[in-house]
């Protein structure tokens, strides 16, 4: 997952939204969003290889979400996969404060990443490169492969013109059409992450097009005030064609 986004409690209708692309490589297998037999409280598209997800949501309303931390000299082999981290955190039915010290405990033994999740009422961020997280408050947040809210490109613009297509909400095309929002930043305000430039160039729009890896998924999520849950997706090929789509509501329980 290589772009989240964002609006806690800053929408009068929706007090949680959510916009995230997932960036992979094309032959990682993967499972659309579903409800998952061996966790049924659990809506979310499944990763094949290892068994864990990018993004979910829960009946009970929790949802967490995860990008890899950008650092390849950092990068350790023979380590656990970080989906898993998600699963545990959409399984838990502990609140923010005790899900961040639960990573703070664990967070060390897997690669750099960010975990952002809500158990349906607070909001928290996990940085494992910071060794710390902490709760959020109502706003509206930016994640890439960095820490949140770092001034990259496709964070600072994907930000701003989430405020905007708030306002167009429940109707999601324009939200999905950031999403979609192929255009490379310009070289001198590409970020120098330790890939090459040809890659920084690749990774600095929104939506990631190239035949061996880039955007697969696109997701929204929304929460309303009245306790129902939206989750739409849309799947992408390597041309960044629309190949499938997944759209399911429900009644918080």
């Amino acid at each position: 997952m290589c772009l989240i986004l964002i609006a806690w409690r800053v929408h009068p209708r929706y007090p949680c939204v959510v916009a995230a692309n997932r960036d992979e490589f094309h032959a990682r297998p993967t499972a659309p969003a579903d409800w998952w037999a061996d966790h049924p409280q659990i809506l979310a598209g499944r990763d094949l290889q290892a068994g864990g997800t990018w993004l979910g949501l829960t009946r009970a309303g929790r949802f967490a979400a995860l990008t890899n931390y950008r650092g390849p000299e950092q990068r350790r082999v023979d380590v656990p996969s970080r989906g898993a981290l998600v699963t545990a955190m959409l399984s838990s039915t502990a609140g923010v404060e005790r899900g961040l010290s639960t990573l703070q405990g664990v967070g060390a033994n897997y690669n750099g990443f960010n975990l952002i999740f809500s158990d349906g009422r607070r909001l928290g961020i996990y940085e494992s490169t910071q060794g710390a997280g902490r709760e959020l408050g109502p706003g509206i947040y930016g994640l890439s492969n960095h820490l949140l809210d770092t001034p990259w490109p496709k964070v600072e613009q994907a930000k701003s013109r989430l405020e905007s297509v708030l306002l167009d909400l429940p109707d999601t095309a324009p939200l999905l059409a950031l999403l979609r929002d192929d255009r490379p930043a310009a070289d001198e305000r590409l970020p120098r992450t330790g890939v090459s430039l040809e890659w920084e160039r690749l990774l600095s729009s929104a939506f990631v097009r190239a035949p061996d890896y880039g955007t697969r998924c696109s997701t929204i999520i929304r929460v309303d005030n009245a306790g129902r849950a939206y989750l739409d997706e849309w799947s992408w090929d390597s041309e960044g064609a629309d190949v499938g789509r997944v759209s399911r509501q429900f009644s918080l329980e």
